[in-house]
C-alpha cells in the first residue's frame, strides 16, 4: 500500500466544543495543538523524505544498468556461438536468460522514468510534424513481439491529421506503454488497433466554465488537438477501476499474481500526457476489451506537473 504526503492523515481524540459564530473556518480552533505551520512543516518534511528516497532508489537503479548490460552482452555473445557451438538445451537456457535480462532492463528503465517524473525533472523537446509516419514506425517496432504472442496489431494512417508539435521520445513512450499493456492482457489470436484522429477538445477550468479562448467557443470548426487510441480484445476492465489503473504500482485484483511489469506503465503514460498538457482515460467493460485514449493539444502548453491527475 502506498502512502503519500498528500494522503497522510493525523488523528487525535476529538474534544467537544460549543459552536462559535465568530470562529473563522479557515483557522484551527483556539488552543488546537495542530497549528497550520506545524502541519505545513510536517508535510514539507514528508515530501523531502519521499524525494530523497526516490532519488536514492533511482541512483541504485541507474547503477544496475552497467552490470546488467555486461551480462546481457555475454548472453548475446554465447547465443551467437562465437565461443563455441551450443546444444539445444544450452540454447533454451540462454534464451530464458536473455528474456529475463530484457525484463529486468525494462524494470530499471521504468523506475528511472518514474523517478524523473516524480521529482519534476522532466523536460519536453517539441518538434512540429506529421505523426502518421511516427505512429507507423512505432507499430513496426512492436510487430515482432505481437507475432511471437500470436496477436495482430493494426494501424491505418489518417490523412486528416493536422501537423502536431510533439516530443517524439515522450510520445513514443506513451504509445508503447499502452500497446505493451494491451499485448499483456490480450489472449493469443486477439487484435490490437492503434488509431489517431483530429479532435476538438473543449478544456474547462476548475470552476467548470469553458475557457473563453477555446476554439469551440469561437465557433471555429478546426481541431485543436489530436486523439490517439489503443483498443484491444482483452478481458476488459471493471468500471470501478477506470481511474485507479493509472495509479503508481496498481494492479487489477485479478492480475495481482502476474509478475510481468512493475505496474508503472500506465502511471508513466499518465504523467507524460499530463506534462504535454493533455489528458488520458480508459473506456472498457468487463469481457468486452479496453480502449485507452489520450488527447494532446496541437501546440505546446505551459508545463503541467507530471504528478497531477487528469483535468
Amino acid at each position: 500500500m502506498r502512502v503519500s504526503p498528500e494522503n497522510t492523515c493525523l488523528s487525535r481524540e476529538a474534544t467537544p466544543t460549543a459552536p462559535s459564530t465568530d470562529a473563522d473556518p479557515a483557522q484551527p480552533p483556539a488552543g488546537d495543538p495542530l497549528r497550520y505551520d506545524d502541519l505545513l512543516q510536517e508535510y514539507n518534511q514528508l515530501r523531502e523524505r519521499s524525494l530523497r528516497t526516490t532519488n536514492a532508489l533511482a541512483s541504485a537503479a541507474h547503477d544496475l544498468k552497467t552490470p546488467l548490460a555486461i551480462l546481457n552482452g555475454y548472453i548475446e555473445l554465447l547465443q551467437k556461438e562465437k565461443l563455441g557451438p551450443l546444444n539445444d538445451r544450452q540454447r533454451e537456457i540462454l534464451e530464458d536468460m536473455h528474456t529475463s535480462g530484457q525484463r529486468l532492463q525494462q524494470f530499471i528503465q521504468d523506475f528511472l522514468s518514474y523517478s524523473v517524473l516524480e521529482t519534476g525533472e522532466l523536460k519536453m523537446r517539441y518538434e512540429t510534424g506529421n505523426i502518421n509516419p511516427f505512429l507507423s514506425e512505432v507499430c513496426r517496432l512492436w510487430s515482432p513481439r505481437f507475432q511471437e504472442r500470436g496477436l495482430a496489431l493494426y494501424f491505418l494512417a489518417n490523412e486528416k491529421l493536422p501537423e502536431l508539435a510533439f516530443d517524439s521520445a515522450k510520445l513514443q513512450r506513451v504509445i508503447s506503454n499502452l500497446i505493451e499493456n494491451a499485448s499483456k492482457f490480450t489472449p493469443a489470436g486477439g487484435t490490437v488497433w492503434l488509431h489517431a484522429e483530429p479532435h476538438m477538445w473543449e478544456r474547462r477550468n476548475p470552476n467548470g466554465s469553458a475557457i473563453p479562448s477555446e476554439r469551440r467557443r469561437l465557433n471555429d470548426p478546426l481541431p485543436n488537438s489530436v486523439k490517439v487510441s489503443v483498443s484491444d480484445t482483452g478481458p476488459g476492465i471493471p468500471a470501478e477501476y477506470h481511474i485507479e489503473v493509472f495509479d503508481d504500482f496498481f494492479r487489477l485484483p485479478q492480475n495481482e499474481a502476474q509478475t510481468e511489469g512493475m505496474g508503472l506503465g500506465l502511471a508513466i503514460a499518465r504523467r507524460l500526457v499530463n506534462a504535454m498538457g493533455g489528458k488520458i482515460w480508459v473506456e472498457s467493460e468487463l469481457g468486452a476489451g479496453a480502449k485507452f485514449s489520450f488527447i494532446v493539444p496541437l501546440k505546446p502548453v505551459a508545463a503541467t506537473p507530471g504528478k497531477g491527475k487528469n483535468k
